[in-house]
């Protein structure tokens, strides 16, 4: 494997790690909710209240699977 190579594995694994991190759902729930305040953005609703809700849904959900997961 070329250093080159190896240097843009390593990066694509860092970014990868970094947007999923522990858990996918969260990212991809966020990607959902980027692409849903997209949506509604080039209408005309308003679309700056998605991602703080989607957040606040995300959050306790995700802290109570990971709870959960702990005590087992």
């Amino acid at each position: 494997m070329t250093i080159a190579l190896a240097r843009l594995r390593a990066f694509a694994h860092f970014w990868y790690d970094f947007v999923v991190g522990d858990d996918w759902r969260v990212a991809v729930g966020v990607a959902v909710a980027l692409a849903a305040t997209y949506g509604v953005s080039r209408t005309s609703v308003p679309a700056w209240w998605i991602l703080p809700v989607v957040v606040l849904v995300l959050l306790p959900v995700s802290l109570w699977r990971a709870a959960r997961s702990k005590s087992r």
